[in-house]
């Protein structure tokens, strides 16, 4: 928020809003951005929600020709970044990146949340969309998610599957993908996706549904073997690799996403400014082309699609953690 602007909503609120006051602070509003612009990413750069967030900044940077920062405000699975984020003046001056994870998943995970998902932001847009891949190590017997299913059940003593961490999609897709086929599937958390890579390939755990971004490298280097996918179509460079529901196992999407939101006060022409630029821009083929290249779909939606869309994956993402057990104090 500008200071000119500020002084306005200040004088605004000591005295009521004068008849043409209301028009000039609508006018700002529409001509936002006039000052820099800073996106809170909750995660540590480097991975697919800084990335694409920073290739999303420099193009609105671009077009509006102000300065978008990003800032990393990593810790506690990304709470306390979005929690940086409520905390902000609701000007539009201040955007959260937000996942899939500080969104639908984190209210159930954890004991006690800085912020309410609902209640603390108002949703711009989607801005990419992936999904997990079913992989097994490079000498693994299976070459299908069926002859996996049969292999494991030869197990009595279960099978394995590792992750980044608790809580996470890939430790939450493999308990799903237990109790979905009634395999006994024990979760080994590593420290990282730098430590978890390197046990699937080297046959420490029997498998891994992890992000597609991550491992389509490995895939390509046939140093991990793809089974499945888990979005409802094939991946547009994995078109070789059948979907979950192909591959014998239904009702099995699990997609990671990110979105856009702000403090929940952001005045409406904002939201729908930025809502529109973003659809805009995930519309060109050099965007779309950008986004595939990182691992991701270039993607967009209104702010109410956005928010209707979040609460959709609430619903699937409790049911998902309570058949995991996960649990973060």
């Amino acid at each position: 928020m500008s200071i000119n602007r500020r002084v306005l909503l200040q004088a605004g609120a000591a005295m009521g809003l004068a008849p043409g006051l209301v028009p000039l602070l609508r006018a700002q509003e529409t001509n936002w951005p006039q000052a820099p612009v800073k996106v809170i990413v909750p995660f540590s750069a480097g991975g697919a929600a800084d990335t694409l967030t920073r290739r999303l900044a420099e193009r609105l940077q671009q077009r509006w020709n102000q300065p978008w920062a990003v800032d990393n405000r990593t810790g506690a699975g990304g709470n306390i970044g979005m929690e940086a984020v409520k905390s902000s003046p609701a000007d539009g001056y201040t955007i959260g990146s937000a996942t899939i994870g500080t969104l639908t998943i984190n209210q159930f995970l954890y004991a006690k949340l800085p912020y309410d998902p609902v209640a603390d932001f108002a949703y711009v847009s989607k801005i990419w969309e992936n999904c997990n891949v079913f992989v097994v190590p490079p000498e693994h017997p299976a070459n299908s998610v069926k002859e996996f299913i049969e292999w494991a059940r030869r197990k009595p003593e279960g099978v394995t599957y590792g992750s980044a961490g608790v809580g996470t999609t890939p430790h939450l897709s493999g308990a799903l993908f237990g109790n979905r086929t009634g395999l006994q599937a024990l979760h080994v958390p590593f420290r990282g996706a730098a430590q978890s890579m390197p046990a699937l390939m080297g046959g420490q755990v029997d498998f891994a549904i992890d992000n597609i971004a991550s491992y389509m490298p490995l895939i390509r280097a046939n140093k991990v073997k793809a089974l499945a996918i888990t979005m409802g179509e094939r991946w547009p460079t994995l078109q070789e690799v059948p979907t979950m529901a192909e591959a014998g196992v239904p009702d099995f999407i699990i997609t990671s996403w990110g979105a856009f939101v702000v403090p929940k006060a952001t005045p409406a022409a904002v939201v729908n400014k930025l809502s529109m630029a973003i659809q805009e821009l995930s519309r060109e083929p050099a965007t779309r082309e950008q986004w595939l290249q990182a691992g991701s779909l270039a993607v967009s939606s209104t702010p109410a699609e956005t928010a209707a869309f979040a609460e959709r994956e609430r619903a699937k993402w409790r049911e998902v953690v309570r058949i995991s057990g996960a649990k973060v104090e």
